[in-house]
């Protein structure tokens, strides 16, 4: 990560999130743990240590807490690594945005067994790195996922594609992530998106995070008179007069429309949504983002238990 070292990656996300995100994940049954889950009426073979004396005095009789299972987080990210993410008008290419995203995802899972793998799709194909620990994984993002494909040409396999490829690998429920800017390489701008099937099958059985990747020049032309653009995937060129105001309205309220689009798409297929942009704070970004997930799984769970 040219430029951006690792260490001071570690200490500006942990100052700003720390922890935000490890504690998110419960055991979904009972087992060994920490956490009370249940009382229950004492039966021969339970452990005496768990004997809740207050409501034991209440009740006549003895009671246990049982607790809920600690269970491990199995993290994998799934990276677009394609040429349209070697582009970045600001301080960053969205792909180094990306890169650094995802090596903070390691450090905020970072726990006890929780493991992190991650997968990139690009010009080199669908590449798989296996699952470590999650710091571990996240200092081998730091260090490797910086734009070293072609900046052009097309064989790249597709955001659907590679959403497919990832729903079919081994493991049990844990969380996924998905990095990209889920820009398609027809150019569709309208759903139904190829790849919101996918989607939609991964989050059926996984948590399912989707990281929506953006730099302000595909938001919005600026007023420079001719520019010659090109498109990095298929390499085909077009002229365009950007003084031209309608022009330049056009491209905005379309490419409103395709944001649009995309987060109507990902929530549908009930994945949540974070936007990062080469533009913006990320880290605030990521901060916000985590508060408000926090903050419905409460709700959620508070709901599931009356």
């Amino acid at each position: 990560m040219s430029g951006y070292p690792w260490r001071a990656l570690d200490l500006r996300v942990r100052r700003r999130v720390d922890s935000l995100m490890a504690g998110d994940h419960e055991g979904l049954r009972l087992g060994v743990g920490t956490e009370r889950e249940e009382l229950a009426r004492y039966q021969p073979g339970d452990d005496v240590r768990r004997i809740d004396w207050n409501i034991t005095a209440r009740a006549g009789e003895p009671h246990v807490w049982r607790p809920r299972a600690d269970n491990r987080l199995d993290t994998q990210v799934l990276v677009d690594m394609t040429p349209s993410m070697a582009f970045g008008t600001v301080a960053d290419e969205k792909a180094e945005l990306a890169a650094r995203i995802v090596a903070a995802l390691g450090l905020l899972t970072d726990a006890p067994g929780n493991t992190l793998g991650m997968a990139t799709f690009g010009p080199d194909g669908v590449r798989w790195y296996r699952p470590e620990r999650a710091r571990l994984a996240a200092s081998r993002a730091a260090r490797t996922l910086t734009f070293g494909g072609a900046r052009s040409g097309a064989g790249s396999p597709t955001l659907a594609g590679a959403l497919a490829a990832f729903g079919t690998r081994r493991g049990g429920p844990g969380l996924r992530v998905v990095v990209s800017d889920f820009l398609e390489p027809n150019g569709a701008n309208e759903a139904p998106f190829d790849w919101q099937v996918p989607l939609r099958r991964l989050a059926a059985r996984h948590d399912v995070v989707a990281v929506e990747i953006l730099d302000p020049r595909e938001l919005d032309l600026p007023n420079v008179g001719a520019v010659t653009l090109v498109d990095p995937e298929s390499g085909r060129q077009r002229q365009v007069w950007t003084s031209d105001a309608g022009l330049r309205r056009r491209y905005r309220e379309a490419a409103a429309a395709h944001r649009s689009a995309v987060a109507a798409a990902i929530a549908a297929s009930g994945a949540d949504h974070l936007r990062a942009s080469t533009a913006g704070d990320w880290v605030r970004d990521l901060a916000k983002f985590l508060r408000e997930r926090q903050r419905t799984m409460r709700t959620t769970r508070g709901r599931g238990r009356r």
